[in-house]
C-alpha cells in the first residue's frame, strides 16, 4: 500500500523549526501591543461572494486561485485566500463601528489558501500577519500601518528594505485615468497576454499589475495615474510621504504600483527585499476607503497591510539571521531502578506544576542510555534516584554543565532546582 503524503503547496512545521514560528509570533503580538491593534480570529472559510464582492471579480485570486465548495444546502463557501475581507465583514456584521474607541485598529494572524504554482515564499497554504485600521481618512494612519510592518522586518533584524509607494487615486480619479489608460492599451491589445486582454475592458488598471515581463514592456510608457489625482487625492499622498519622512522611513515612488485586489483606493505599498529569490515582494498593503460600503456598512474609510510569514523566514535564513529561540529544559529525572519508577512519576508532576520544564524515561533504557538522552534534550540539570537515594528518600541533582552534583531530600527538590534555575 502506497504512502499518502503531504498535498503539494503545503508544508509540515516540525520541533526544531516551529520555534522559530512561536518567536515570530510572540513578536506580532509585541508590536501590536505597543502600537495599540487588538486581535481579531475570523472563519477560515467564509461565503465566496464576500470574496467576490470584497476583493473583486477581475482578480488573478477570485479568478483562478480560490479553493471553493458547494455545502450541502447552501451557498458556495470559499477557503480564506487573504484576510481584509474576512475582517470588515465581522466589523459590519458585530457592529465594531459602534466601538467607544475609534478608529478601530485590529490584527489578525492564521492560514490563508490559494490554489497557484508553489514555488519557495509561495505556498497553496500559507500563514498571514495583518493588520486593519477601520474609521480615519487620516493620512498618518497611513504612516502608521506602513510604520508597523517596517518596524516589524527591522526589530527581527532585517535591513536593506525597500517601500514602494503609489496612490491609485479615488473612483473618480480612476474614471478620469481609465480613458487615457484605455486607448492607449487597446492600441497594444493583441501583443499583451490574453489575461491583460481581457481585463483592459473590465478593469483597465489591472493590467499595470501584470507580471508578464513583455507585457510590462509594452505598457511601461503607460499614462501614469498620478497625473490624475484630485486635488485632495494628491494633498493625502503629499502627506502621507511627509509623514514617512519624519519617521524616517524612505520609500520609492511606483506609479505602477496597484496591487493585485481590487478594493484599494489612495495610497497602496509594498515592502521589499532583494536577493531573497523570486519572490521578493514581502509585504503590501494600502487604503480600501469603499471596502466597508460595498459589504453592507456605512461609507468608513480603512487601511491595512498582509505579509507571509513564510517569506518572511525565507528571508531571515537568505541573510543569515538566526532568531533567539530557546533550547533545551531544565531537567532529566533518572531511575536506576525499577522501584524507583513511581517515585520519579511523583517528582516528575511536581517540577511541572511548579513550571519546571522536565522529563524522564518511557523507554526502560539504563542510566547511561537515560544521561545519553538528557544531552540530546540539553537538559541544564539531572535528578538522579537510586537504591540509596529511595531508602534515604533523597534524589541527586547534577549540573549537566559544571558536573557539580549534591544529595537533596525529595521534599525539598523543587525548592533547590527553582533556586538554581533562578540564578542562571
Amino acid at each position: 500500500m502506497s504512502r499518502i503524503q503531504i498535498p503539494r503547496g503545503t508544508q509540515d512545521i516540525l520541533p526544531g523549526t516551529v520555534e522559530m514560528w512561536h518567536h515570530v509570533e510572540e513578536q506580532i503580538r509585541e508590536i501590536c501591543r505597543r502600537y495599540n491593534y487588538q486581535e481579531i480570529r475570523t472563519p477560515i472559510f467564509e461565503h465566496t461572494e464576500l470574496f467576490q464582492r470584497g476583493v473583486g471579480e477581475t482578480t488573478d485570486v477570485v479568478e483562478k486561485e480560490m479553493y471553493s465548495v458547494e455545502s450541502r444546502g447552501e451557498d458556495a463557501l470559499t477557503l480564506r485566500p487573504e484576510g481584509t475581507a474576512g475582517v470588515v465583514r465581522a466589523y459590519v456584521e458585530k457592529k465594531l463601528y459602534g466601538a467607544p474607541t475609534q478608529p478601530v485598529k485590529l490584527y489578525y494572524l492564521g492560514p490563508m489558501f490559494r490554489h497557484e504554482r508553489p514555488q519557495a515564499g509561495r505556498l497553496r497554504q500559507f500563514t498571514q500577519f495583518g493588520v486593519e485600521a477601520i474609521g480615519s481618512h487620516d493620512p498618518a494612519m497611513d504612516a502608521e500601518v506602513i510604520a508597523v510592518a517596517y518596524r516589524f522586518y527591522e526589530q527581527l533584524g532585517l535591513r536593506g528594505l525597500t517601500v514602494e509607494l503609489n496612490s491609485v487615486g479615488t473612483l473618480e480619479d480612476r474614471a478620469r485615468h481609465r480613458v487615457e489608460l484605455l486607448e492607449y492599451l487597446s492600441a497594444r491589445r493583441s501583443q499583451l497576454c490574453p489575461d491583460c486582454q481581457s481585463r483592459i475592458d473590465r478593469n483597465p488598471l489591472r493590467v499595470l499589475d501584470c507580471k508578464v515581463q513583455k507585457d510590462q514592456e509594452l505598457t511601461k510608457d503607460a499614462p501614469s495615474i498620478l497625473d490624475y489625482l484630485s486635488e485632495e487625492s494628491a494633498a493625502h499622498f503629499e502627506a502621507v510621504k511627509q509623514y514617512l519622512d519624519s519617521l524616517g522611513i524612505s520609500y520609492r515612488i511606483n506609479p505602477r504600483l496597484v496591487r493585485g485586489l481590487d478594493y484599494y483606493t489612495l495610497t497602496a505599498f509594498e515592502i521589499k527585499m532583494q536577493d531573497i529569490g523570486a519572490v521578493e515582494t514581502l509585504c503590501g498593503g494600502g487604503r480600501y476607503n469603499g471596502l466597508v460600503a460595498e459589504l453592507g456598512g456605512e461609507d468608513v474609510p480603512g487601511i491595512g497591510f498582509a505579509l507571509s510569514i513564510e517569506r518572511l523566514l525565507l528571508a531571515l535564513e537568505k541573510t543569515g539571521i538566526t532568531l533567539p529561540v530557546p533550547e533545551g529544559i531544565d531537567c532529566y529525572l533518572v531511575t536506576q531502578t525499577p522501584q524507583a519508577k513511581g517515585v520519579t512519576v511523583r517528582l516528575l508532576d511536581q517540577l511541572r506544576q511548579a513550571g519546571i520544564a522536565a522529563e524522564m524515561d518511557y523507554l526502560d533504557r539504563k542510566m547511561k542510555g537515560q544521561l545519553k538522552a538528557a544531552d540530546r534534550l540539553k537538559a541544564r540539570y539531572t535528578i538522579i534516584i537510586g537504591e540509596a537515594e529511595l531508602e534515604r528518600g533523597t534524589a541527586v541533582l547534577k549540573s549537566m554543565d559544571s558536573g557539580d552534583q549534591e544529595e537533596v531530600a525529595q521534599d525539598q527538590l523543587v525548592d533547590a532546582l527553582l533556586g538554581k534555575l533562578g540564578d542562571k
